[in-house]
C-alpha cells in the first residue's frame, strides 16, 4: 500500500501560532490561580490595621518630614476605632514611646515599622525608626 507524500507530511503538526496561544492561556490560568491563592490565604495575624495606622501616626507627629519625639501625643487620636496604639520613635541615642505597652507575643497584635528622619532637643536630625502596634 502505497502513501502520498503530503499526507506524511501534515500529521502531527501545528502552526506555531496555535501553540503560543495554548502556552499563553496555560500561563495565564496558573497565573491567575496564583493572584487568587495570594489574597485568599489568611495572614499571620489576621489584622492588617498597622500599615494605615503607621502611616497616619507618621502624618500626625512629623512636621515636614521630620519626625518630633515630642509629637508622639498626637499619636494617639489617629489610633483605629476599638484598638489599641502604642507607638516607638527610636535612634541610635534615644528612644521614646507613646502608649501602653503591648501584650507580650504576636498574637492578635500587628506591627508596622518605617526609616524617619528625627528631630533632637540639640536640634539636629537623625535617621531612625517609627513603630507602631495595634491590637484589640
Amino acid at each position: 500500500m502505497s502513501f502520498s507524500s503530503t499526507r506524511e507530511g501534515g500529521r502531527g503538526q501545528t502552526t506555531p501560532i496555535v501553540a503560543l496561544v495554548a502556552l499563553f492561556a496555560v500561563c495565564a490560568g496558573v497565573s491567575l490561580y496564583a493572584t487568587t491563592l495570594v489574597d485568599v490565604t489568611p495572614t499571620g495575624t489576621g489584622n492588617a490595621l498597622a500599615e494605615p495606622t503607621l502611616e497616619r501616626v507618621y502624618d500626625a507627629v512629623s512636621e515636614g518630614a521630620v519626625v518630633s519625639p515630642v509629637g508622639l501625643s498626637r499619636a494617639e487620636r489617629v489610633a483605629p476605632d476599638g484598638y489599641r496604639l502604642a507607638v516607638a520613635v527610636t535612634i541610635d541615642d534615644g528612644r521614646w514611646t507613646n502608649g501602653i505597652r503591648p501584650p507580650s507575643g504576636t498574637a492578635g497584635v500587628d506591627t508596622a515599622v518605617r526609616p524617619v528622619a528625627v528631630s533632637t532637643a540639640d536640634g539636629s536630625v537623625s535617621w531612625g525608626r517609627l513603630r507602631v502596634w495595634v491590637w484589640r
